[in-house]
């Protein structure tokens, strides 16, 4: 009986990785179409204010067609950045339009509304770096560009920060990728997967760090 359970286990590991490994080439064939740029700012754009899109993953993913010799990495950062840049600008106008309305659900519970205070005060109190920090955390930048809407950051200074935020992030994606596309020129699915795997690693990295310097500060 355990074995049959042993076999049953690993036939399916082996089904859904292959169907994973599928899934992952076809990607990569998807990716080496030129028009797969627009998707990466298209993406880009959206997961500024939707986070659970993916505009890290296809950054990369256009990255490692780059590396393969299938996109223009230059191109990739560029419309991964201009897509990042006006998403957080989109972000803003958001919170700058729908200001009296979140101020209002705030005010409902004290502890929103001190949580919005708060918000304002950090991005005033640590500047541009916020903003950069917080692109590479999901959802961070969402929240934070919003709330810099809500609480009236000027707009000129914002979209300098951003501007640069924009790029390093896209660029940092995009490299990656391209790095890992170099490494493994044959195999897409698996230049993508340890593209994929390192950038989740830095992230928590990032997070730990992030945490452990609050928790001390607390």
């Amino acid at each position: 009986m355990l074995t049959n359970i042993f076999n049953d286990t690993a036939d399916w590991f082996s089904g859904a990785y292959g169907a994973v490994t599928d899934l992952t080439e076809r990607f990569g064939e998807f990716s080496s179409n030129w028009w797969f740029l627009l998707i990466i700012f298209a993406v880009a754009l959206l997961d500024s204010v939707l986070p659970i899109v993916p505009g890290e993953t296809t950054v990369i993913a256009g990255g490692v067609a780059a590396g393969t010799g299938n996109q223009s990495l230059a191109l990739v950062i560029l419309f991964g950045a201009v897509g990042a840049f006006l998403g957080d600008n989109l972000a803003y106008w958001i919170g700058s339009r729908f200001e009296g309305r979140v101020r209002a659900w705030a005010e409902r519970r004290p502890q929103r509304a001190l949580r919005l205070e708060a918000a304002g005060l950090q991005i005033r109190k640590r500047g541009g770096m916020l903003l950069i920090t917080a692109r590479f955390i999901p959802g961070g930048r969402t929240i934070l560009t919003i709330s810099s809407g809500i609480t009236h950051q000027p707009h000129g200074w914002f979209a300098r920060w951003v501007a640069v935020a924009a790029v390093i992030w896209a660029t940092y994606a995009a490299v990656l990728g391209f790095l890992f596309g170099q490494a493994f020129e044959d195999n897409h699915a698996l230049a993508f997967w340890f593209a994929f795997g390192t950038a989740l690693g830095i992230t928590a990295i990032v997070e730990l760090i992030r945490w452990l310097r609050d928790s001390r500060k607390r």
